[in-house]
């Protein structure tokens, strides 16, 4: 017993010295660990709201082609997407170290065997459902996006150019979003208005984070459409493609091609011109009341014509 107690004596001991005696010892071992795996934890969930925004997104296409919703379906798209976002963000990227500074010294190793599972679980599950090629775009897409392909002295990378990276962004998750809403789905106009609707909105909302970003885009390199056009003329780019997107969707539902749904067209149309008024400018340095807005009427879209959706079907049944 008295051996035991010495051991315990003397493990005290050292670690009262470690921490009050040699205390930069115990910043850099303890605090340091601390702060990475805050970090860590950051860079898992910085991709949860996107990924769950993206498989609501899923279930409103099903809505609007009139197809049996499957909730699974959309839980495995949300995973793939979960996926390429983190992803995105655990490989390097110079304007992510300006503009996601928190995420600095994170264990990217755990970030990426995170990902992989959510990869690996979402994609058995859309294969089973049938879909073998749709799973796998976007995670291409991701990589391209974050780290390039290089073929000989060429190197292809898709976080550059004038719009060029919000143009695929756009076409990925349009047809991501159509592929896997539309696999029942016999008529091919229908499938075009919503790869079209959900591309140009993909195609805004990348673009109204670029307004956000400026800074370490510009440090970057990157001739980002704000950067380009300015904040002006982006902003009536925006504008544009949202009014003419939707004016699309209602040209679908008077021909019959897609179900009439006035709460996702209503609020959709709405809200996307509001937070292109309002968040097309730089913010360097976002208090977290416009942060929460913007997350709100951005990221959360889906969510919220949802919950107004089933509030309705309450109201009136």
């Amino acid at each position: 017993m008295n051996g035991l107690k010495n051991i315990y004596r003397s493990s005290f001991e050292k670690n009262i010295k470690r921490k009050f005696i040699f205390p930069d010892w115990f910043e850099k071992n303890y605090l340091f660990d601390n702060k990475r795996l805050l970090a860590t934890l950051h860079l898992l969930n910085s991709s949860t709201l996107v990924s769950f925004s993206g498989a609501l997104r899923i279930y409103l296409a099903f809505l609007l082609i009139n197809a049996n919703i499957s909730l699974l379906t959309c839980f495995a798209g949300g995973l793939i997407i979960y996926t390429v976002y983190t992803l995105d963000r655990t490989l390097d990227s110079d304007e992510d170290a300006v503009n996601r500074s928190e995420l600095g010294g994170a264990y990217k190793k755990v970030a990426f065997l995170v990902s992989l599972a959510a990869f690996i679980v979402g994609t058995s599950i859309l294969i089973m459902e049938g879909l073998y090629l749709i799973p796998f775009l976007p995670f291409i897409t991701g990589y391209l996006y974050s780290k390039g392909l290089k073929v000989g002295g060429h190197s292809l990378k898709l976080k550059g150019g004038l719009g060029f990276k919000n143009l695929v962004v756009g076409l990925t998750w349009g047809v991501f979003i159509t592929g896997i809403a539309g696999i029942s789905i016999n008529s091919l106009i229908s499938l075009f208005f919503i790869f079209v609707y959900f591309s140009s909105k993909l195609f805004i909302n990348s673009t109204m984070f670029d307004f956000k970003d400026a800074k370490g885009d510009a440090t970057a390199g990157i001739k980002t459409l704000p950067l380009a056009l300015g904040e002006k003329k982006a902003r009536n780019l925006l504008l544009a493609l949202q009014l003419m997107s939707h004016m699309g969707l209602f040209v679908a539902i008077m021909f019959g091609y897609i179900a009439f749904e006035p709460v996702i067209l209503i609020y959709s149309l709405i809200i996307g011109i509001l937070y292109i008024r309002e968040f097309s400018t730089p913010s360097e340095n976002e208090p977290k009341r416009r942060r929460f807005k913007r997350l709100f009427m951005i990221d959360g879209e889906s969510t919220t014509i949802i919950s107004l959706k089933a509030f309705i079907g309450i109201l009136f049944p």
